[in-house]
């Protein structure tokens, strides 16, 4: 979903109830959904998460285009992916008891929601969602998730981000959705390399 330069959008009532667009996507013929990073970041994860229930990729239009770099050859991008997954593989495999025993005492300390999502843009500006473990409560965050997010174990479940392919140990790029609409708004040039999963430890 785009704005069209000096066009107004015209009222659609599925635009503003998220199950009727949820329902509108579902019976669509389109395969993905392309959307403009202009229309601001609370549209975009009202977007966003209508997709995800509707089984449908979303891509930032502008951020796909203009920001992340090219892909290198299918060959070397198959290998690095595989060198990811037996990665990722491997220390979750090592860290497994470590996750276990946290959540657990999650559980225990301050039962609620084991996991939080946030929104991230990946390879070709594709949205998909960060796992981290939660460390906040009903109000602000509790004793155990300030221990957690001081020695990063919060970020352990996004080694589930590599398996699935949204991240990557070597190469991949991503960044925070409200950073990437940020940067398409100002129309300001790249700096610096976008972060990896170690850079977002």
């Amino acid at each position: 979903m785009k704005l069209p330069g000096n066009l107004k959008q015209p009222y659609l009532p599925s635009l503003d109830n998220k199950q009727l667009l949820v329902e509108c996507l579902k019976h669509s013929p389109v395969t993905l959904v392309s959307i403009d990073p202009k229309l601001g970041d609370t549209s975009l994860r009202f977007w966003a998460d209508a997709c995800k229930q509707a089984k449908k990729p979303i891509f930032l239009s502008t951020v796909s285009g203009k920001k992340l770099p090219k892909q290198g050859k299918q060959i070397l991008r198959n290998i690095l992916r595989l060198i990811d997954w037996i990665l990722a593989l491997f220390v979750l495999l090592l860290v497994s008891p470590v996750m276990l025993v946290l959540a657990l005492l999650m559980q225990m300390y301050s039962p609620g929601l084991l996991f939080a999502y946030e929104w991230h843009i990946g390879e070709k500006g594709k949205l998909f969602q960060v796992i981290k473990f939660c460390t906040t409560g009903k109000q602000n965050i509790t004793f155990l998730g300030f221990l957690m997010r001081k020695y990063g174990l919060d970020n352990l479940p996004k080694l589930f981000n590599v398996l699935r392919g949204d991240m990557s140990f070597i190469g991949s790029n991503c960044w925070a959705l409200a950073d990437a609409v940020q940067l398409s708004i100002e129309d300001e040039e790249q700096q610096n390399q976008l972060s990896v999963i170690t850079n977002l430890w």
